[in-house]
């Protein structure tokens, strides 16, 4: 169990959807932290000593352990602080579906919202319909519920709604209009934004990531 003295630090970048699950998780739980920001061309010492294997962020250091992936970082919150606004179900098969969700997001989504701004001609275009079937599949998961666990917020919506402040850039180089093709997915999003200041407070402006999108676009050489 956490005690109130924890010292715990954040390594992460601000644009990061995988950093901003683990910020969504703190605020959640209302756990006080240090947030340190990386420069990602000229990582920290520490970030290289805490995450020596994939030298990325986000890592948490919890009393000077560090743990690194994002997915396992949530999770490792909702245990060490579990008096609190849990994330995961109480159920096994509950909370073994929720995993499943989360990595389909981070092996499938993650890379194929990458594609649409980092490709053209028939690559693009596949990645752009393999990123609509993939939405569809994850809001036919949401379904008419308020949120993916159901009543409450919780770590699939932690893992997904970072996502939502990149959708400007999605929609940009990707040539679509998301509320388009998955209206209640957009609706869950609001909803998030709406009900949990956990998530207005963390998610930057989306035009804030479409700049950042734009100055990446031109330094890997696909903009002028």
């Amino acid at each position: 169990m956490a005690k109130q003295e924890d010292e715990v630090i954040l390594l992460d970048f601000w644009a990061s959807m995988f950093g901003m699950r683990v910020r969504i998780a703190l605020a959640e739980k209302g756990i006080p932290y240090e947030y340190r920001e990386e420069d990602l061309k000229n990582k920290s010492q520490l970030l290289l000593e805490s995450n020596p294997v994939h030298k990325k962020i986000p890592v948490l250091i919890h009393n000077g352990k560090p743990v690194s992936e994002s997915s396992i970082i949530v999770e490792y919150i909702d245990e060490v602080w579990k008096d609190k606004a849990p994330l995961f179900p109480s159920d096994p098969y509950a909370k073994a579906h929720a995993r499943f969700w989360a990595d389909f997001i981070d092996k499938k989504l993650y890379q194929i919202g990458r594609n649409l701004y980092t490709t053209k001609g028939e690559e693009h275009e596949a990645a752009r319909e393999e990123f609509i079937s993939c939405l569809k599949l994850i809001e036919g998961e949401l379904g008419d519920k308020p949120y993916f666990g159901g009543e409450s917020f919780g770590y699939l919506d932690v893992s997904l709604i970072p996502f939502y402040s990149w959708f400007q850039a999605y929609e940009t180089y990707g040539n679509m209009i998301i509320e388009h093709e998955c209206p209640k997915l957009i609706a869950w999003a609001k909803r998030c934004i709406q009900n949990k200041e956990s998530v207005s407070k963390t998610l930057p402006d989306l035009e804030k990531i479409l700049a950042f999108v734009q100055h990446l676009r031109k330094r890997f050489g696909i903009d002028e």
